[in-house]
């Protein structure tokens, strides 16, 4: 398995902050990742990053993307005796915010740590203890004593706030774990098949674009199609896995190693028409590169998500959009956790894919 490179790229672009709407130091990281990869690059007004390799055929055009920001927090109130309070950034559970390292990026890019807090365990009611407490009840604790000393640290209303933690790889195995492997997985994913693919000679002009905003409403995926143009869009993203106590695989079907999961559909309820059914031509051309290559690969069928491939599909006059997903654990908390060898069997599927291309 090729994972150094790829491993370092995930390491990178995961312990990046870059919770949505402030995805500038993921850009920047993304950037230097793609450094002598691309032979153009587009900073859009939103802050999506494409990164353009033109092959033989200019106005043959094929995007993929994958979104650079992770759900975090937001300040919305300064107590008078320091404690900051805040709302959520995409969509959470509640359970997974107390208790927590955080961070809060301030205006002027400096970093400021602390911990969210609730009610000791040791004096909570029978009641306490049977409910969940929500995001907009905590509160996090900088060990300063008043507003005026919170303010000094320069945090404000309207500041992003993050899980502080360091992903690494668990115990010597094939499992890499961090606080916002969805979707730098993906980042990683692009930024390797990109260098497997510099130097050789392919038909189709690609574009590799880090999104963002992708947890607040898919908002990245729509503006950057119209702008390429292409006539194939690929979102690569997670997925929900089974195999573990509680989630049986009979409710989310992807396993953990067994390659990446070819969209076939996915809807969230929640959000109303957000989903994508991906058109047949698509899937089996997919699945008829994975099976010549003898790459490993899973049939994903989904609700409760969506990608990028979602806006895309929808924008301009309409584009045909699909989705490369990679299996994943602990969706939405700060302990994603994924597979190193789906990672890899991801690039060298999208690799073969983009090699073969001729049209669809």
């Amino acid at each position: 398995m090729k994972e150094n490179a790829l491993l370092e790229s995930l390491y990178l672009l995961d312990n990046t902050f870059g919770v949505s709407g402030d995805e500038e130091d993921v850009a920047k990281a993304l950037k230097t990742e793609m450094e002598g990869l691309y032979d153009e690059h587009i900073e859009d007004p939103l802050g999506n990053q494409l990164f353009i390799k033109y092959g033989t055929s200019k106005d043959k055009r094929v995007l993929i993307s994958a979104h650079m920001d992770e759900i975090g927090y937001i300040v919305n109130y300064i107590e008078d005796n320091g404690l900051v309070r805040f709302l959520p950034v995409g969509y959470h559970d509640d359970r997974t915010a107390v208790n927590q390292d955080m961070v809060i990026k301030t205006d002027s890019g400096k970093m400021i740590y602390g911990v969210t807090g609730s009610k000791p365990a040791h004096i909570m009611t029978e009641e306490d203890h049977g409910k969940v407490i929500k995001i907009e009840e905590l509160y996090m604790d900088l060990g300063t004593e008043s507003r005026e000393e919170t303010l000094a640290l320069g945090v404000r209303a309207g500041d992003y706030m993050g899980f502080q933690r360091q992903g690494y790889v668990l115990n010597d195995s094939k499992y890499y774990t961090g606080k916002s492997v969805d979707d730098r997985a993906g980042c990683a994913v692009m930024v390797e098949a990109m260098r497997r693919l510099k130097g050789k000679t392919i038909k189709p002009t690609i574009c590799m674009a880090g999104t963002v905003m992708e947890e607040v409403g898919m908002r990245g995926g729509a503006p950057v199609t119209n702008r390429f143009k292409p006539e194939l869009m690929l979102a690569l993203d997670v997925t929900l896995t089974g195999g573990v106590p509680g989630v049986e695989e009979r409710q989310c079907s992807e396993v953990m190693g067994g390659g990446p999961g070819i969209k076939y559909y996915d809807w969230d309820p929640a959000l109303g028409a957000t989903g994508n059914n991906v058109p047949r031509r698509l899937t089996r051309r997919l699945i008829a590169v994975a099976e010549k290559y003898n790459i490993p690969y899973q049939r994903e069928v989904m609700t409760g998500g969506g990608t990028d491939a979602w806006s895309a599909s929808m924008a301009g006059e309409g584009v045909l959009a699909g989705g490369i997903c990679i299996p994943q654990r602990y969706l939405h908390t700060a302990v994603g956790t994924v597979n190193l060898q789906d990672l890899e069997y991801t690039v060298q599927l999208l690799v073969k894919f983009l090699e073969e291309y001729e049209t669809l």
